[in-house]
């Protein structure tokens, strides 16, 4: 009875395939037991390929390609479900939104789901118990992550590489070969076990192949990380190499309708925290949302403050809502010690309902508003630049915009990337323990340092090689410090997603001329 119900297409086709997706969480932080997916991944493809056999004979009265797709679509919610519960939370600040909890848990990985239904419906028909049958599973998997990325506004969260973000040593090819092409050779070397539950002696050979190049990308990275940390030693007495950073992590619970005498007291207890030492020369970070639903004009207010506090040689780099042309931004913004501005960045990737209303003239008729405080959406800031500060050229990028690889790995020359960020909207979730880890690719793509400011998140300095160096944990308040090394980049940040898409047109190839030949 046991192995009729193991057997039965609700339990293969449905309920196996969802509970393996919500295990997958344990693959990323703040848990980090990447090796699931040892198991996890290659259960997925065995799945499908049973379904595959099964449904020509004992589920020949159900449609075929159906079963296909409800496999990959049932693993995707659950992936999505126990990945992104905790974006409910930001719904807990207002009253209006409560209501809407069930749905956002509910909806988003519905949505999401579908990209790896479709996956695993394009694929599905041709696999085999033979290598090429794992290029091509492991390709429809790295292809429907990259379109997840890119389509509408893109969501590119968890995507399986991040589930190494603990272990930089095998990751420092990432900025060589790019983002998608190592998180498409992570889906292979997660399916390698498959080679030995498919037997034979080529499959055999083939494994040890995918160990041994496992095992030599280790050496490689570990290499790489010695040679880059004797480097940063040679330069440590370079003051014209360094920019000094104070990241400021003050631990704020969000609120909403803050009054002038909460600003004030907010001010205070920033500075106090910054500490400044009036004849250091330092850029001081403060994260997104302190000043939440406050125009930089009303910030302005309070310069006496920091004309008391800071001195000439001090900059101040924070979050703020400014105008312009009866548009509102979500702005970072580096002023001076009288609170001039003399940079200003404003957010070019918002959060769909976070930061903005999609369709907003007719959700807005239904009672709806984005997030956030305020009733009128964000606009979309035009354009990224840096600032250049001494020898310094220092890209800006504000909360969500930290996932996105094309952000950072651009055109644009920069030696460090600044991530500022709010992170009180997911409490105590692992939301914060996610949102960081994308922080460190970006700075090792880059091959630049990061410094990252979470209000109620992981604020921390990363070096170009992703390892963390200096770090506040989670909702905890304080400072950190560090001469920054400036990392002369000349790497060309051109043609990123070449690589990936050359490896996905190899393994179709390979797929195509040996799929008869049982390799």
């Amino acid at each position: 009875m046991i192995l009729a119900f193991l057997t039965s297409r609700f339990f293969l086709v449905f309920l196996f395939p969802l509970l393996l997706g919500s295990l997958t969480v344990l693959s990323f932080q703040p848990f980090n037991f990447s090796y699931i997916n040892f198991i996890i991944i290659p259960s997925i493809f065995l799945i499908t390929y049973y379904v595959k056999k099964r449904s020509k004979n004992r589920f020949r009265n159900k449609p075929y390609l159906s079963n296909l797709f409800f496999v990959g679509y049932l693993f995707g919610i659950g992936f999505f479900l126990s990945g992104t519960y905790w974006i409910s939370h930001s719904l807990t600040f207002d009253e209006n939104f409560k209501a809407l909890i069930p749905f956002t848990i509910i909806c988003l990985p519905l949505f999401l789901g579908i990209f790896f239904g479709l996956g695993n419906l394009i694929v599905g028909p041709f696999l085999n118990n033979n290598f090429t049958s794992i290029l091509i599973f492991a390709s429809s998997l790295g292809f429907m992550d990259f379109l997840r990325s890119k389509v509408l506004s893109g969501f590119p969260w968890n995507l399986w590489v991040y589930s190494w973000s603990w272990f930089p040593e095998i990751l420092q090819l990432t900025s060589i070969l790019g983002f998608f092409a190592i998180n498409l050779f992570s889906i292979i070397i997660y399916c390698a076990p498959l080679l030995l539950i498919f037997g034979g002696k080529k499959n055999l050979c083939i494994f040890f192949l995918l160990a041994l190049i496992f095992t030599g990308n280790f050496f490689y990275g570990s290499t790489v990380i010695k040679k880059n940390n004797e480097y940063l030693i040679s330069i440590k007495n370079k003051p014209d190499q360094k920019t000094n950073i104070k990241i400021v992590s003050p631990n704020f619970d969000l609120r909403y309708n803050l009054s002038s005498e909460d600003i004030s007291e907010i001010i205070l207890k920033l500075i106090k925290y910054s500490d400044p030492d009036k004849s250091k020369k330092t850029l001081f970070i403060w994260p997104e949302g302190v000043f939440t639903g406050y125009n930089y004009e009303d910030i302005r207010i309070y310069r006496s403050l920091f004309l008391k506090s800071f001195s000439d040689n001090h900059l101040i780099l924070f979050g703020t809502n400014t105008e312009k042309n009866n548009n509102t931004f979500n702005s970072l913004v580096v002023t001076n010690n009288n609170l001039d501005i003399l940079f200003q960045y404003d957010k070019q990737k918002l959060v769909p309902f976070g930061e903005f209303l999609p369709l907003e003239k007719l959700l807005s008729r239904f009672g709806l508003k984005k997030i956030t405080e305020g009733y009128g959406s964000f606009s979309k800031g035009k354009a990224h630049d840096v600032f250049q500060l001494d020898n310094s050229k220092i890209l800006p990028l504000i909360c969500y915009e930290i996932i996105f690889p094309e952000l950072s790995r651009n055109k644009i020359k920069k030696n460090l990337i600044v991530n500022i960020s709010e992170d009180a909207w997911f409490g105590d979730s692992i939301g914060p323990q996610q949102h960081f880890a994308k922080a460190i690719f970006r700075a090792l793509e880059s091959n630049v340092f990061l410094a990252r400011s979470a209000n109620k998140g992981i604020s921390a300095f990363i070096d170009n090689k992703g390892v963390v160096v200096k770090s506040l944990n989670l909702n905890e308040a304080g400072t950190i410090e560090l001469n920054v090394p400036i990392i002369n980049n000349n790497r060309s940040e051109q043609r990123i997603n070449l690589i990936f898409f050359i490896l996905l047109f190899t393994h179709v190839l390979i797929f195509i001329i040996f799929k008869n030949k049982n390799i």
